[in-house]
């Protein structure tokens, strides 16, 4: 089913001027990652910059709540959570202690809290506590929902409010406040005495926490340097000192010396030659003079139009200053074009949150695949008892969740249907009941009813796809049901006893057939258009396998198949592990739904996130002209020759992630790899050397170059690797756009998870040169 819901903006909001100035870290509170949880006295200081110091809710959740953790109808244990002092990570107890790490989340991490019953675990298992005393955290990435119950519905809000600032004011920093935050939290838990100074050993510790290993000499060189007191501990602004030290960005000083002169301040003049260079859109000395107002942290050289180094460093470190363009990060492209003219986010099984074989459906998980941006998701529909048809799996061990919850809980959905006439009009039902006006009952334009609508026509509605009486018949006289469609092309997999059994699959009912408005499921059994009008309200379903061998038997045939008709693609039900394909590669042929485990995470669902992290991460992003024309010559497999030059300078990393936190001696030895995928001609990866126990400010300065041919199609990923000469590297952190969205020049690329989750305030330093030669765009 697809969803055409989408957001008309998600532009980042304005980050308010800071100082930069490292405040002294004096009369630090001790930290509550003790085994017992305990603290002396709430930690106000890290709040402070948060301006949640005198907040009442922050004040309580720092003193702590004894919660109950639901998980199943019996087992409702209270556990001890505390806000710790850095206002950015939430420690709880756990009935067996474990590593400090496995007793804290971060709030940055967190997708919404919700209030009352509203997770499928408390609608299941709270029954026992009152809807005002419970409140779910829903987190990012794979990580289960947390359903509590406090032991009043005032707690409770407590809660929920001061989660939703401690969320707000964290979206509203500065990459520069993160930095700030995230050095002070270490600089915090390296006073091991809590004295609120610090010894070499201490310093010593907190290099180690911050994933560096400095040389014992030149660590004890710049720590005497700071210790104008001469008395072997630093204190006060002596630690202010060491800390802006560390934190020094020698190539960002040397690229503003170059454009500042020797004042040591850019003028707005001088700015604008910066821009310029930089490959701006647009630059003019105005827009200069409104990033030195936006960006410059000294009042008095604001009032000169002057910008200083602190506000050069805090502009590189804005939205403004990434790689991705923020012009993309809002709804800028023509959405009033048919559906086939899109790629659309779409889910495969999307009820599932582990494996195909065994792992558990719930509803949870179609809302984690729209937070995603997910508008096409999957219902897998078979008979029920009571009347009540219920989506899993068929003939494996997942266990079992209502069709009709699954309405309620999501709103906008896509399903596959195995039930026989009497269920499918309870489907029916439920999805006129449920959706109301939502549905797509009728097409929009009684005029034109063959012609697709466009996702702008289509916004905040929901389409049905499935199949359409009257239809075609099977070799038995039976009507194919949809899932059948997919599953007669791959019976070579199946055992003869499971083929027939999804054979027994009954007609599809009329009420069922009357919601397929736009989207009619269709065998695909040619690529060639046939007599008469074209249809393209059909909709084919095919399996990884069959699209790769049309795109490379068929190129041009199948991009025009999809210029005139919606196909989907979903993974062979080989992947029992619920693995994903590369999506780009269906991409490349104008697939429009190109159909994921949302569930499984992996350098496939960071190319879908990447896809369509652009126009306003909506879900649509309209495809290349070259597969959207009906006569397009464009073959995927023979792109024609080199026509654009990508190239990348990796220069420097900052404050990046540490892979074991547990050990303190484990410091990252990174490497950056810039990885290409488009069309297969195309493809290509490219790495740097790695540097030596430095994840704090590594420095590489190589020079990676890429021949692109396809240059419309490509989606670049940035990806940092931990290098290990015995083993496979471990993974850091990535970050993939759109060659599109790409801009020139210096560039901070902000990474990511495994999860997709933000590493603030891990940063990628780089130099972006993109050259065209003549050629279509």
């Amino acid at each position: 089913m697809l969803c055409g819901h989408w957001r008309t903006c998600r532009r980042p909001p304005e980050e308010p001027p800071v100082s930069t100035q490292i405040a002294a870290p004096l009369a630090l509170p001790p930290s509550p990652a003790s085994p017992d949880g305990g603290t002396k006295r709430p930690g106000l200081r890290a709040l402070k910059k948060m301006g949640l110091t005198e907040d009442e809710d922050v004040l309580a959740m720092l003193r702590g709540s004894r919660l109950r953790k639901i998980r199943s109808r019996t087992w409702h244990q209270e556990r001890l959570y505390r806000l710790q002092e850095d206002g950015l990570s939430v420690w709880f107890q756990r009935r067996i202690p474990r590593a400090p790490s496995q007793h804290i989340f971060f709030v940055q991490h967190i997708e919404a809290v919700r209030e009352g019953h509203q997770s499928e675990g408390l609608r299941r298992f709270g029954g026992a506590f009152a809807p005002a005393r419970c409140l779910t955290i829903a987190f990012k990435g794979r990580r289960k929902n947390l359903d509590l119950a406090a032991p009043t519905a005032e707690e409770a809000q407590r809660w929920v409010r001061g989660l939703a600032k401690l969320r707000a004011r964290l979206d509203a920093m500065s990459q520069r406040e993160r930095l700030d935050h995230w050095i002070h939290s270490y600089l915090h838990r390296a006073d091991s005495n809590q004295d609120s100074k610090m010894s070499f050993k201490e310093i010593k510790s907190l290099l180690r926490m911050v994933n560096v290993d400095m040389n014992d000499m030149y660590a004890y060189h710049l720590f005497k340097e700071c210790d104008h007191s001469n008395n072997e501990r630093l204190e006060g602004t002596e630690i202010e000192e060491f800390l802006r030290r560390l934190l020094k960005r020698p190539e960002l000083e040397e690229i503003f010396h170059r454009y500042s002169g020797e004042d040591r301040v850019l003028s707005a003049p001088e700015l604008l030659e910066f821009l310029e260079d930089q490959g701006e859109d647009g630059a003019t000395l105005t827009h200069a003079q409104q990033l030195i107002q936006a960006y410059e942290l000294n009042e008095t050289a604001k009032q000169h139009e002057l910008m200083t180094l602190d506000g050069f460093m805090m502009y590189l470190l804005s939205p403004e200053g990434a790689a991705l363009d923020m012009a993309h990060t809002c709804v800028f492209q023509d959405m009033s074009q048919p559906l086939t003219h899109y790629f659309i986010s779409s889910s495969h099984n999307t009820y599932l949150t582990d494996s195909q074989i065994g792992g558990p459906s719930s509803t949870e998980a179609y809302v984690r695949a729209f937070a995603q941006g997910c508008r096409c998701v999957e219902l897998d529909c078979w008979e029920g008892p009571g009347g009540e048809p219920v989506i899993y799996h068929g003939h494996t061990l997942t266990s079992k969740i209502l069709f009709r919850d699954v309405v309620q809980a999501v709103r906008d959905h896509a399903f596959t249907n195995h039930c026989g006439l009497e269920q499918q009009a309870a489907m029916a039902r439920h999805l006129r009941t449920i959706l109301g006006d939502m549905l797509v009952t009728q097409a929009l334009d009684p005029q034109s009813p063959e012609e697709l609508p466009s996702p702008e026509q289509l916004k905040g509605r929901v389409l049905v796809k499935g199949k359409k009486l009257p239809a075609a018949r099977n070799e038995d006289g039976r009507i194919l049901s949809d899932r059948e469609e997919e599953e007669e092309e791959e019976e070579e997999e199946e055992t003869v006893e499971a083929a027939e059994q999804r054979r027994q699959a009954k007609q599809i009912s009329p009420e069922l057939s009357a919601l397929a408005v736009y989207c009619c499921a269709t065998r695909l059994r040619t690529l060639r258009p046939g007599p008469g009008p074209p249809h393209p309200c059909q909709v084919s379903s095919l399996s990884e396998r069959k699209a790769k061998k049309l795109t490379r038997e068929a190129g041009n045939s199948f991009v025009r198949h999809n210029a005139r008709q919606l196909t989907r693609v979903y993974p062979l039900g080989l992947r029992m592990n619920s693995a994903n394909y590369n999506p780009q590669e269906m991409w490349n042929s104008g697939c429009q739904l190109v159909a994921l485990n949302f569930q499984t995470p992996g350098y496939e669902m960071d190319l879908n996130s990447g896809r369509f992290l652009v126009n306003g991460q909506c879900g649509y992003v309209l495809k290349p002209a070259c597969l959207r024309q009906p006569d397009t010559t464009f073959d995927p497999e023979c792109p024609g020759p080199s026509r654009t030059t990508l190239t990348v300078q990796v220069l420097t990393a900052q404050q990046l992630p540490k892979l074991n936190a547990e050990k303190p001696s484990s410091i990252v030895d990174p490497l950056v790899r810039v990885e290409i995928h488009g069309v297969s001609a195309d493809c290509a990866r490219k790495e740097t050397d790695y540097v030596l126990n430095n994840g704090f400010n590594p420095h590489w300065g190589q020079t990676l170059q890429f021949q692109l041919r396809a240059p419309e199609l490509v989606l670049v990923r940035f990806v940092v690797e931990d290098y290990d000469s015995t083993s496979p590297n471990d993974f850091v952190g990535q970050f993939t756009l759109p060659f599109n969205s790409l801009k020139q020049g210096y560039r901070h690329i902000h990474l990511l998870s495994k999860d997709g989750a933000s590493l603030s305030p891990a940063t990628l330093f780089v130099h972006i040169s993109i050259q065209h030669s003549s050629g279509p765009d």
